[in-house]
């Protein structure tokens, strides 16, 4: 595997050139680490101009992961977690890699089908038996 390359699957590979990264401060408690370290790290991916996907490709991500990508067509995503920038340069990619990795596989269609004889049959006893308990619920009368 080449270090300059992001493998997404078979048919989509990603250059490490098409991605650039911004770092700022985290937000949250951590002390003096926190408020002087710019360890948070958010990758930018611009969708709508990578030469690495195809126009369906291209379609389908802006549609799945329409939540992270702005106006422009550019994916963010950030990471936080970690105390150094490298440990969520690394985690960001890797979030990256699977949100990619997901959204560009096929989702198999359903084949339509119809319920069977036994499942019908089954449905409409079910359906009496709940009738004659509903049925039972009637006024309680007196016989003497």
């Amino acid at each position: 595997m080449d270090d300059d390359i992001l493998c997404i699957n078979d048919e989509v590979s990603i250059p490490l050139s098409e991605l650039s990264f911004r770092f700022s401060r985290s937000s949250g408690p951590g002390g003096q680490h926190v408020q002087k370290s710019s360890t948070r790290v958010e990758l930018l991916f611009d969708v709508a101009n990578s030469p690495s996907l195809s126009d369906a490709q291209r379609s389908r991500v802006l549609r799945r992961l329409a939540g992270y990508v702005d106006a422009a067509g550019i994916l963010h995503l950030t990471s936080q977690s970690e105390r150094s920038q490298l440990r969520n340069r690394e985690a960001v990619i890797s979030r990256f890699r699977s949100m990619m990795r997901e959204v560009l596989k096929r989702r198999k269609r359903r084949k339509p089908t119809r319920p069977t004889a036994e499942s019908r049959e089954r449905r409409l006893r079910k359906k009496k038996e709940r009738s004659q308990i509903k049925k039972g619920r009637g006024k309680v009368r007196d016989y003497d």
